[in-house]
């Protein structure tokens, strides 16, 4: 199971994300341009010494990335789907594609995927922070599969 990051905007989003894909056993796809410099500290700081045990893959570009993963199904997470992630059957080799924080993705992009799902929310909110996205949607891709750690 992998987590693709399309553009990420906050250093400290991509660090939490890469924390909670080496405690789960998950890599990280990072799709540029990014919205900070690779080496900013805040990445660190938020992946803190969890970041030597997450596989991290940088594509200079959403076409580099789709070739890259092959035949690996592309499950996009986003506010403007109608089907609830929990009712969604994720397999085990599926990479969950987030947007930018600002803006999601592209219409190029959401074109493309295999599927579109959303975490369901109350209707008085916009969304959930990209992290915290990250980590519902990859405990229940992998509770589903059967491939949740230890």
């Amino acid at each position: 199971m992998r987590i693709a990051l399309f553009e990420p905007e906050i250093a400290g989003n991509v660090g939490a994300v890469m924390r909670t894909c080496a405690c789960m056993g998950a890599s990280v796809d990072l799709i540029e341009p990014l919205g900070f410099p690779w080496d900013d500290r805040r990445v660190r700081r938020a992946a803190m010494d969890y970041i030597d045990h997450v596989e991290v893959v940088r594509h200079k570009s959403f076409t580099a990335f789709r070739e890259a993963i092959g035949e690996s199904r592309l499950v996009l997470f986003t506010t403007r789907a109608t089907q609830s992630s929990y009712d969604f059957e994720y397999r085990a080799d599926d990479v969950l594609l987030f947007g930018k924080e600002s803006a999601g993705v592209t219409d190029d992009v959401r074109a493309s995927v295999d599927a579109s799902v959303r975490l369901p929310m109350r209707a008085e909110v916009r969304s959930l922070n990209l992290a915290t996205s990250a980590a519902i949607a990859l405990t229940e891709a992998l509770r589903q599969t059967d491939t949740l750690p230890g």
